[in-house]
């Protein structure tokens, strides 16, 4: 600050995570683009939440405080499925953990309330983001109110950020009040009674309040089932309606519709500025961000997903119209990279949710709107969806052929099921894929193979797998390649009980495949998945569905899953029996 003539900051971020100036970092993302708008930004990053002090370094800021857990919600930061804390935090010095506090928007907000009064407090990111009403949390096994009100922020920005924050920035400036701010889009604020005229619309919905989803009793989980769907029915910028949740004490939170998607000009410009891709020198000694590592030389290509997969965050935080960078924009920013030091000739990846979700799925998603009432690809794929994959050949294409680019990997999700669909450059994709974007592997995620299951999880049959599986196998056999697909499963998903755990381990029995890694199943924030596991109905026809809960019935299909592994026979005897399938006891 004493070296660029500053005597304060416009806008102070506190990040949970260590300070990276790379576009993958939330931290770095915002703050670039507010400094783009000619604003003085600080950031103190993984503060002290202990000491007040901490959140003083740079002064009081002139606008207000802005506050993020970082880029995963601070819970799943630090616990595993299993609820047992996790060895290595990888947005963290060296890796070192407990440098953030559990639920971090809870504890940095009083802390800065405690160092400054009276200064705007904007909190937003992933844990804002899927927090903003109420929402069950796995790790306390509650339903806990807006995370608005349990930080006691002013203003809380859901979704990407880039475009309100934005807009509350021009109008700080103009010395608006942020309490008379409360009609921005994408942003949540607080009001002291249920009067949805408080948010600038009269034409609200109110979702069930917190006192009629917080309890275990049947009533309730219908009901936070029901306001789920609510939320998740005004997802869509262009449709959607203001939203009312009350909450105790005759408090409500007001959600505002979401931003509008960038467009691919704003896109290509935030991803443009001038970052300079490193972690903050004070890391040099503690080895670095190893998150950094992963996304140093990768290219984000895209935002948004349309894939509807019911344990996934990503479509209610990016959103599901998604937004592809321009070709020029991703030459540039790969010359870029090969200039970089340590650069070795290597692009890590070009991609984003789903890499070859490259652009809007249909012709409503061009204006940045989607469907409210249907999902694009579940149960059946809309008959309106252009699955077109040339952009993204041609972007490829065009990285391929840079001077001192000797190879461009892939290693974002591929949604197999959209490369099928592609009936005139599905082909081609594939074999590009093939010959030039991997290296003698290709991870996918089929998921599970139980019909049920699949439908629990928003995705189509086992067939459609099965049908990649020999086009891919055919492909690389006439490349002459030998490449390995690798597919990716979940166990204990809603819907999933031990007759579909057997039945998923003799699938891979017969395809004689038994993963190295598996994922059980994770009930994070905001997402359908969580609110099955949470109410054992599925929201979208509110039956009822099978539920694994507790250690030893996810431990039990787990086991199945990974039927081979040394030490596992006792536990895959154990689930057999408990399933009642003696008969295959010696052979899996």
């Amino acid at each position: 600050m004493t070296d660029r003539g500053w005597e304060t900051c416009d806008f102070i971020f506190v990040s949970g995570d260590a300070y990276v100036d790379h576009p993958s970092f939330a931290a770095a993302l915002i703050c670039r683009a507010l400094e783009a708008e000619d604003y003085r930004v600080g950031i103190i990053p993984q503060p002290d939440w202990r000491d007040i002090d901490a959140f003083r370094l740079l002064g009081r800021p002139r606008l207000a405080f802005l506050v993020g857990s970082g880029a995963m919600d601070s819970m799943v930061a630090h616990y595993t499925a299993a609820k047992k804390p996790r060895s290595q935090d990888l947005y963290s010095p060296g890796g070192k953990t407990g440098l953030r506090p559990d639920r971090a928007l809870i504890a940095y907000v009083p802390a800065i309330r405690a160092a400054y009064k009276q200064v705007p407090v904007i909190i937003g990111g992933i844990e804002a983001s899927l927090r903003a009403f109420s929402h069950y949390e796995y790790w306390s096994d509650t339903v806990r109110r807006s995370i608005l009100l349990d930080s006691k922020a002013d203003m809380l920005v859901y979704g990407m950020g880039e475009a309100p924050i934005r807009e509350i920035a021009r109008r700080l400036a103009l010395g608006e009040d942020i309490r008379a701010i409360r009609d921005v889009s994408g942003t949540c604020v607080a009001a002291g009674k249920a009067d949805g005229s408080a948010a600038g619309n009269d034409a609200c919905i109110y979702l069930p309040g917190y006192e009629a989803v917080k309890d275990t009793g049947p009533a309730a989980l219908r009901a936070y089932a029901e306001s789920f769907m609510l939320q998740r029915q005004n997802a869509d910028p262009a449709t959607a309606k203001v939203l009312v949740e009350a909450a105790d004490g005759g408090r409500q939170v007001i959600r505002n519709p979401p931003a509008r998607r960038l467009s691919q000009a704003e896109f290509d410009r935030i991803y443009e500025l001038p970052f300079t891709r490193r972690f903050h020198p004070m890391y040099d000694a503690a080895g670095g961000i190893p998150a950094l590592k992963e996304v140093e030389f990768s290219l984000t290509a895209s935002r948004g997903c349309f894939g509807g997969c019911s344990f996934c965050a990503i479509t209610g935080h990016q959103g599901r119209a998604v937004v592809a960078r321009s070709r020029g924009s991703l030459v540039r920013e790969a010359r870029q990279l090969s200039a970089l030091p340590g650069f070795k000739g290597y692009i890590h990846d070009v991609g984003g949710p789903t890499a070859n979700f490259f652009g809007p799925a249909c012709p409503r998603q061009e204006t940045g709107s989607f469907c409210p009432d249907r999902e694009c690809l579940y149960p059946e794929p809309c008959p309106k969806l252009n699955a077109d994959h040339g952009p993204y050949l041609e972007a490829l294409s065009a990285l391929r052929k840079l001077p001192g680019i000797k190879k461009v990997f892939i290693r974002s999700g591929i949604r197999f099921d959209w490369i099928l669909l592609d009936q005139t450059r599905g082909t081609a994709f594939l074999e590009t894929l093939c010959r030039y974007h991997i290296s003698g592997q290709l991870k996918v995620a089929p998921e599970h193979c139980s019909r049920q299951v699949l439908a629990a999880m928003g995705k189509n049959g086992a067939g459609i797998y099965e049908l990649f599986r020999e086009r891919y196998a055919t492909v690389n056999r006439a490349l002459g390649l030998k490449q390995y697909l690798i597919p990716y499963y979940i166990s204990a998903h809603p819907g999933a009980g031990l007759e579909e755990a057997v039945e998923l381990a003799l699938t891979l029995k017969k395809a004689h495949f038994v993963p190295d890694q598996a994922q059980d199943f994770y009930p994070t924030p905001g997402t359908l998945s969580t609110v099955m596991y949470r109410t054992g109905l599925d929201p979208r026809t509110m039956e009822p569905l099978y539920v694994a809960r507790g250690g030893r019935e996810r431990r039990l299909q787990r086991a199945l899953l990974q039927f081979n592994h040394p030490g596992a026979g006792s536990t895959v005897r154990e689930a057999l029996r408990e399933a009642g399938r003696e008969d295959l006891l010696g052979k899996l």
